[in-house]
């Protein structure tokens, strides 16, 4: 999985923030919060990540609305899976990612561990 771009990725977390559908024009005058960005510019990187798969779209009077097809989550999850798939050595890799962790993080590594494994069980 490729990384998002930097538009891209304004926009979706945009998107993943509100929680809702949206049209170009909320995610523009959003953005020209922060800086300027072309109308134009937004309406074609928010087609392209309807193109990829990324959105969902439907109608709403004249205008798109947007919605992910994905969860924040997910996307963080794929990046993840993409990085291990890098590595030789997974389980190598993953020691490494976990040292990295806070303990907090390690707490809620444990915690998803242990709903997976819960999970496994419950379908057998």
């Amino acid at each position: 999985m490729r990384r998002l771009g930097e538009l891209e990725a304004e926009i979706m977390d945009r998107l993943w923030t509100w929680n809702r559908p949206a049209t170009v024009r909320e995610i523009v005058d959003d953005i020209n919060t922060i800086r300027p960005v072309a109308y134009t510019t937004v309406m074609t990187v928010t087609n392209i990540l309807y193109t990829k798969g990324w959105l969902l779209r439907g109608k709403h009077g004249r205008a798109w609305l947007y919605t992910p097809v994905r969860s924040r989550e997910a996307y963080a999850a794929a990046l993840m899976e993409d990085g291990l798939g890098a590595s030789k050595d997974r389980p190598a890799a993953l020691i490494a990612f976990v040292e990295n962790m806070d303990e907090e993080e390690r707490a809620a590594l444990r915690k998803a561990l242990r709903n997976v494994n819960r999970q496994a069980k419950a379908e057998q």
